[in-house]
């Protein structure tokens, strides 16, 4: 259920152009959100594809993130929040997530 409210969140943020221009995957425990935003309209999917930049969050994380009641520092050096590839691209996602 989380993922769903997750993905739908993420769909609503980014709209249809967020200018990010790559891939990016949020790899929950409930399952994956894909997001390809070299398209316009971005794509947001539950697609378990290679990406960009990966960010591995528990889905509660995720969203606590995303209302600005986790700072991605601070998730970053406590474990919360584990990043793999393209660290440009983390720091994008987390300009276009933060607090919205």
């Amino acid at each position: 259920m989380s993922l769903q409210i997750l993905t739908e969140r993420i769909t609503e943020i980014l709209g249809t152009d967020s200018g990010l221009d790559a891939t990016v995957k949020f790899k929950t425990e409930e399952g994956s959100i894909f997001i390809d935003s070299t398209v316009v309209p971005n794509v947001v999917s539950n697609d378990d594809k290679d990406a960009d930049c990966v960010l591995e969050v528990s889905t509660k994380n995720a969203l606590k993130l995303i209302d600005g009641e986790l700072n991605a520092m601070m998730a970053l050096m406590t474990g919360k929040l584990k990043i793999d590839g393209d660290m440009g691209v983390a720091m994008n996602i987390a300009q276009t997530f933060g607090g919205k």
